[in-house]
């Protein structure tokens, strides 16, 4: 993946839109000149951008059974169905199923044999003359990998950050190529197929946020460690699955929701962790802007929590983390926002409904710690500026004292001298809520002397997590744990 930044001067983006203008079709003649694949282009919502870099490269014949666009919603509904919403997965997975069943049947007597027949279609909604609305859409393919084989398929979705609707039209074309050429050459590796979707594009211009393999190909592919490598890759500043581990668009799931969230590294997931969100929900669910109102918990698993002291990610210990939080019932976000201003700013741009963090009292002391916030022009103003507005709150949990006699709450809390007066002043205006209904007995637990125990085979972790993550790391033996 190479990132192009389009804002240099005229001569040297014309040389560079030449370059990857010679690599998109260098791709696209690939599949052209390719006997094995045959099907259709289908496309909604910003013209036939995909198709174009195959008739440009030559030999299109080769490969296109048909191209088509069905703009007007009667002409979409009487080809595809009726939809609610026709940017929208349904609409993407309904315009794949008809194109590739239309494809066998018309072509599968003569041809079949032969020919791997493919559908890839995109219903998009690119920028409008007026401008303001969200760039956004769905785009798939779905294909036999040998001829006569079952579909495969893969479907992702795409953000089109260009200010202009004609780069957001050429970014678009230019995924669909790559996600062919990916989904025919690389299918065999498909963390290769990921890394693949924005060569000769930049983050700036296209984000994915939602990646899933199917079928055939891909029935050893897990979609989780998909989703993490959206993240890892910048492709996307977040990814998202739930409890059942089916990964989840992020817009779509956070839409008209109410949001809290906890950030922990859940190594594993502990008594306290589960306290500790029961505890906020209670709390949020007593606000007046919340009541009534859908809400979605989230576990935070933060990239630079994932990486640990290393520049890698361990995918078997990940999805230990995230399959001990799918037993809990608790959907997981990955997110590379460190900074919890860039997580607020993330999911205020997706719910216009109340939004809680929940933290354990440690971490709203480092909050606070002024060397956290130099890499911001502002510094801490900055940082909680950005934070609290929009009346997000954070919901803070109780710590034991050092000493281990009695407990600190947030309304007992001093900060440095200086810094004081904005800690009282974010207190007095309801920026903090104290979570006052927390289990006392459940205060000494941490979840590293749980991860020691689990390895020692002291048996006294069992009693410090879930009954639910006792089951699992003892069936599967996750972090180190080995029966007698």
């Amino acid at each position: 993946m190479e990132l192009l930044h389009l804002g240099t001067t005229a001569p040297e983006r014309t040389q560079r839109l030449m370059e990857i203008a010679g690599d998109t079709l260098q791709k696209a003649l690939r599949i052209n000149l390719d006997p094995r694949w045959y099907g259709t282009i289908a496309e909604i919502g910003a013209g036939q951008e995909v198709a174009r870099w195959f008739f440009r490269a030559g030999g299109a014949a080769g490969t296109m059974a048909k191209s088509m666009s069905a703009y007007d919603m009667a002409v979409s509904d009487a080809v595809y169905g009726k939809s609610d919403r026709y940017v929208s997965l349904g609409r993407l997975q309904a315009m794949l199923q008809h194109e590739l069943s239309l494809n066998v049947e018309r072509l599968g007597e003569t041809r079949g044999d032969d020919t791997c027949f493919f559908a890839f279609a995109d219903t998009v909604v690119a920028r409008s003359y007026r401008g303001g609305n969200e760039c956004h859409g769905w785009m798939g393919v779905r294909f036999q990998a040998h001829p006569h084989d079952e579909p495969s398929e893969i479907v992702l979705h795409v953000r089109m950050l260009d200010d202009d609707a004609a780069l957001q039209q050429e970014a678009l074309g230019i995924v669909g190529v790559n996600l062919l050429h990916a989904a025919f050459f690389q299918r065999h590796e498909p963390d290769q197929v990921v890394a693949s979707l924005l060569d000769r594009l930049s983050t700036g211009r296209i984000e994915i946020d939602m990646i899933k393999f199917k079928g055939i190909e891909f029935r050893s592919v897990d979609n989780r460690i998909m989703a993490l490598q959206l993240v890892q890759l910048g492709l996307s500043g977040v990814a998202m699955f739930g409890p059942d581990g089916e990964v989840l668009q992020p817009s779509e799931a956070l839409r008209k929701h109410a949001v809290l969230v906890e950030r922990g590294s859940f190594r594993p997931p502990t008594v306290v962790n589960i306290d500790m969100l029961e505890c906020a929900r209670e709390k949020f669910q007593q606000d007046p802007a919340v009541a009534g109102k859908p809400i979605l918990t989230l576990a935070e698993l933060t990239m630079r929590n994932l990486r640990a002291d290393t520049d890698k990610v361990d995918r078997r210990d990940f999805l230990a983390r995230a399959d001990l939080l799918g037993a809990c019932g608790v959907t997981v976000l990955i997110s590379d926002y460190y900074d919890y201003n860039r997580l607020a700013a993330y999911l205020q741009a997706r719910t216009k409904e109340r939004i809680g963090i929940v933290l354990g009292l440690p971490s709203l002391l480092d909050m606070f710690k002024e060397e956290n916030h130099t890499h911001m022009q502002g510094g801490i103003l900055e940082s909680f500026g950005r934070l609290f507005k929009n009346d997000l709150r954070l919901y803070v949990y109780p710590m034991q004292q050092p000493s281990g006699d009695g407990v600190l709450t947030v309304d007992q809390t001093k900060v440095d001298p200086d810094l004081q007066p904005l800690f009282d002043y974010l207190s007095g205006r309801g920026s903090f809520v104290d979570l006052d209904n927390y289990r006392s007995e459940y205060l000494p637990i941490l979840s590293r002397d749980v991860l020691r125990r689990i390895g020692s085979g002291d048996d006294s972790w069992e009693s410090m997590v879930p009954v639910e993550v006792t089951a699992l790391i003892v069936k599967r033996s996750f972090f180190g744990y080995r029966r007698e």
